[in-house]
């Protein structure tokens, strides 16, 4: 068996261009969803011109100071479970596009 030989190579080309494009797209969906509770009852009142003894309560006798005039009143009882709800969905999108360029000479 002969020996192998090795021949020199000469490239055929003086100069070239290499170009190239990559895209990308990322697509990112959240939920974020917040229940809160409440295990206890609980009761507010609130309001202007008005009277509002010690202890508040459902069934007291609310009266205003000045009888006749412009008065604002609230009141809210909670009782145990769900006390609020946040729901949240959002989605993220991500487009990225690299453009190369190579240049070469020989």
């Amino acid at each position: 068996m002969a020996p192998a030989q090795a021949a020199s190579v000469v490239p055929n080309f003086t100069s070239g261009t290499v170009t190239s494009e990559t895209t990308s797209r990322t697509e990112v969906t959240e939920v974020i969803n917040v229940v809160e509770y409440s295990n206890s009852t609980s009761y507010t009142a609130s309001g202007t011109n008005i009277n509002i003894p010690g202890t508040p309560g459902l069934g007291t006798n609310y009266t205003q100071v000045v009888p006749g005039q412009a008065f604002q009143f609230s009141e809210t009882m909670m009782t145990p479970g769900i006390a609020s709800e946040t729901y949240i969905e959002r989605t993220t999108v991500i487009d990225s596009i690299t453009n190369s360029v190579s240049v070469f000479t020989q």
